[in-house]
């Protein structure tokens, strides 16, 4: 089998890829440009699996690349650098690359979409979803500024909406794939609170985030979920697994009413399939 690395060039990236050589030197590792804030870049990527993988397909995907609170900017293609980043590019991926995993499962009766999702969905002032997050307002989302208390100010706001589109999405994902029979599954994860690079960029905010070190988990525990949801037998479609609260195993959790809102994933679909 092959382990297919998606990442736009970065220093990063190469020494990830190096990392992952070392670590397992008999693995297969194939890395693919693949820029998340740029749709051309995506579909570029889309095309290069696709003509390689056509014939056998792929068991699974898993989105777990995201940024957090970064400043209030557009992509190249007019939308938020977070919604981008975190769901509509990871949407537009699933949609191109469909086909290959329905291969696979039909193949070999199992596979698999993971989406990452975090604590944050359950942070979004207003309970749900909000269209204007979605559509091409990049730039125009509330400003850079963030609280001077714990997860707060407009970039965070941004992020917390990627976050429930991640759950949402899964949701939605799952309901169409029940529908049709498919063996495909639709997976949601969460890492809790995890000591990653993730709030590096972000100054002084950073202290204020070591406020929560004791609610914190390493990188490895917090890779549980999608883990699980990539690899565990008895991992279920539409089901979210992650901590109980901020660290802990990965366990199912179970959905919030606004995670299920039939008229968010109605909207969520509907303008995902408009912007990408």
């Amino acid at each position: 089998g092959e382990v297919i690395l998606l990442n736009r060039a970065s220093e990063r990236a190469t020494n990830a890829l190096a990392k992952l050589k070392k670590e397992v030197p008999t693995g297969n590792f194939v890395p693919i440009e693949c820029d998340l804030q740029s749709f051309d870049s995506v579909r570029k990527a889309a095309a290069e699996l696709i003509s390689k993988y056509t014939d056998d397909g792929i068991y699974c995907v898993c989105w777990n690349a995201g940024i957090m609170a970064t400043p209030d900017k557009a992509t190249v293609d007019g939308y938020d650098d977070q919604m981008q980043t975190n769901h509509l590019s990871h949407f537009l991926l699933t949609a191109k690359l469909y086909p290959l995993l329905e291969k696979y499962a039909n193949a070999h009766g199992d596979a698999r979409i993971v989406n990452h999702s975090s604590g944050g969905r359950h942070m979004t002032p207003n309970g749900c979803l909000e269209r204007k997050y979605f559509e091409k307002n990049g730039g125009n989302l509330g400003g850079s500024e963030t609280g001077n208390v714990g997860m707060s100010g407009a970039p965070f706001l941004r992020y917390f909406q990627t976050k429930l589109a991640n759950a949402v999405f899964t949701k939605a994902l799952h309901q169409k794939l029940q529908a049709k029979t498919s063996k495909v599954k639709a997976i949601c994860a969460d890492p809790g609170m995890s000591a990653t690079s993730l709030s590096d960029h972000m100054g002084s905010q950073v202290e204020i985030m070591k406020a929560y070190a004791d609610k914190y988990q390493t990188a490895e525990d917090g890779a549980m979920g999608i883990i699980k949801g990539m690899m565990h037998p008895d991992a279920e479609s539409g089901v979210h697994y992650g901590p109980a609260g901020t660290k802990g195993p990965a366990i199912r959790n179970e959905p919030k009413p606004y995670e299920l809102d039939p008229e968010a994933m109605k909207m969520l679909w509907e303008v995902s399939q408009t912007s990408t």
